[in-house]
């Protein structure tokens, strides 16, 4: 997609994105979207996207590191419980409880047992949030074996993209045939009528993140806000003077 067209659709669709931020504000609405998927599909790319223009106060990102030895311990679902939304924010999974059924399976982090109980419970733990009233959706970024190493080679050339490719990443690659299965065995038990997956077709990365954007927009019950026009005060200038300029510590005007 060139990038005239790609940026002309992308203004309109971020216009829409801040009534969705003010709408889910004042109506109180609790939503949480998922973003999953392989490595180098796009899931960050389009997180930075929608909320580039949104306050980070009401729309929160939620990428959590691997857990810590106390976290082993707790229910599986807990350490996520503690990020979802309180009423009028938006909260965006980058990943999620999911890494059980994807990563955690395929590289033998979790046993068989933890694995299993995961797909069977699951279900019920989103129904659970559906009906504390969350609105609860989840996309899988869908990308070819040929792009994907496209963007690996660009990640390992780039040296301002050379910090995203990891270990894991390179693991990732070896085990292509295993994450496909662990993805439709996720697929088979979790993509549920009342908690659907949606699959965002991923190689190409601009449309991608237009689709995503556009289609979130039409999941959710919005209403544009009507601001009252604002006429802003006069500043009355007289009882203040400005400190000398030397009395402070100004940075460097190295690019002006």
């Amino acid at each position: 997609m060139k990038k005239s067209k790609y940026e002309k659709h992308l203004a309109k669709l971020q216009i829409e994105l801040a009534h969705l931020q003010q709408s889910v504000q004042k109506s109180g609405q609790k939503i949480v979207v998922l973003f999953e998927g392989r490595d180098a599909a796009g899931k960050g790319g389009t997180i930075k996207t929608i909320t580039a223009k949104l306050n980070p106060r009401i729309v929160r990102i939620a990428a959590l590191t691997k857990p810590s030895e106390r976290e082993t311990t707790q229910w599986y679902f807990q350490r996520y419980v503690a990020h979802l939304p309180a009423a009028g924010e938006i909260v965006l999974f980058d990943r999620s409880w999911y890494n059980r059924a994807g990563v955690e399976k395929v590289m033998g982090f979790c046993t068989e047992r933890e694995y299993q109980e995961f797909l069977d419970t699951c279900p019920a733990f989103e129904d659970t949030l559906i009906k504390s009233g969350i609105i609860l959706i989840k996309y899988w970024f869908s990308v070819s074996d040929e792009e994907q190493e496209k963007r690996f080679t660009k990640r390992l050339t780039n040296p301002i993209k050379r910090w995203k490719f990891s270990d894991m990443d390179l693991a990732s690659r070896s085990k292509w045939v295993e994450y496909s299965q662990a993805k439709d065995a996720m697929f088979e038990h979790t993509d549920t009528d009342h908690s659907p997956w949606f699959v965002v077709d991923a190689d190409d990365k601009k449309a991608a993140r237009l689709n995503c954007i556009d289609h979130l927009l039409a999941q959710i019950d919005y209403h544009p806000i009507k601001y009252e026009q604002i006429t802003l005060p006069e500043i009355d200038r007289k009882n203040y003077k400005r400190p000398p300029h030397k009395q402070q510590r100004h940075i460097p005007q190295k690019f002006s």
